[in-house]
């Protein structure tokens, strides 16, 4: 029986995977799950959080490390470039077929999202930063079921961490930039509240307006993005135990779990919008909190 090392978070950012295992995840959707300690004892191995800490390919050792994850994020950025870069370059008034694919995502973010939470006015001013942060997260997040990737960008806490702060730095910059004398204030201390009460609703109003909500804007995105992936490793990598691990009537419950990996492909593609969505909603919802006349 095979003994694991006991769990520590500065293992996490160096987990051992074995190399086979990481190539053959990059190229199939039905890799099986290697073992940790690079042993194989042919039996089924589910996902493992492992996998979110991939070996370092370049600069180990310093604070650039780079592992998969990294370059993941920097072919998405390189995507993302590309295609606006090109939808963009050569604008018409009659638009061929990718710019109207293009103004209509857009249009739909800003018109949906944007506007909806902050009106016209205030919209047309935060839309570069809640449009570029839509598309950012819907792309980090569907690379989890692209074959070649099959990894979100988002499944480590430091891009969902980075989005939450520039979400929570504009909500302070709009409250003091509208309210400069009376936006802190008015958030610590509601008007209209008694003056003993502060006491306990002052650390109420603190810890939920500027603690929880870059907290839970990181986790709720995290979290979705680590249990999707973990749901996918677990149907492929059973399919895979199945059909080429097991004998008998057991092969049978192959085409089962490779059913049910298609199914949570397609809810996990679902997914990867909608927390872009409410990620980006969210946003602009607290600046437009930190915009209202109450402050």
């Amino acid at each position: 029986m095979r003994v694991r090392p006991p769990f520590s978070i500065a293992a996490c950012f160096h987990a051992p995977i074995l190399e086979i295992a990481l190539l053959h995840h990059a190229l199939t959707l039905f890799a099986p799950f290697a073992a940790d300690d690079g042993s194989s004892d042919g039996g089924f191995h589910g996902p493992s959080l492992a996998d979110f800490f991939p070996s370092v390919v370049l600069f180990a050792g310093t604070p650039f490390e780079i592992n998969r994850v990294m370059l993941i994020r920097f072919f998405v950025v390189v995507v993302m470039v590309v295609v606006f870069w090109l939808g963009t370059r050569r604008l018409r008034v009659v638009p061929g077929r990718g710019q109207v694919a293009l103004e209509f995502v857009v249009g739909f973010v800003q018109s949906a999202i944007i506007e909806g939470a902050l009106g016209k006015k205030d919209g047309k001013r935060f839309a570069p930063l809640l449009t570029a942060m839509f598309f950012t997260i819907v792309s980090m997040n569907i690379t989890g079921i692209v074959p070649g990737l099959n990894l979100a960008g988002t499944s480590v806490i430091g891009l969902p961490l980075v989005l939450a702060i520039i979400s929570y730095g504009a909500f302070i910059y709009a409250g003091i930039r509208k309210h400069p004398a009376s936006f802190l204030r008015n958030a610590l201390f509601p008007p209209g509240v008694a003056w003993y009460l502060y006491i306990v609703v002052t650390p109420i109003e603190f810890l939920s307006t500027f603690i929880l909500r870059p907290v839970t804007l990181t986790l709720r995105l995290l979290m979705n993005m680590v249990a999707g992936h973990m749901l996918l490793v677990l149907c492929f990598s059973a399919t895979s135990f199945f059909l080429l691990e097991t004998e008998g009537l057991f092969k049978a419950f192959s085409p089962f779990t490779l059913a049910f990996g298609f199914a949570f492909t397609l809810f996990d593609v679902l997914v990867a919008v909608l927390q872009a969505y409410v990620f980006t909603y969210l946003a602009a919802v607290y600046i437009q909190l930190a915009l209202a006349e109450e402050h």
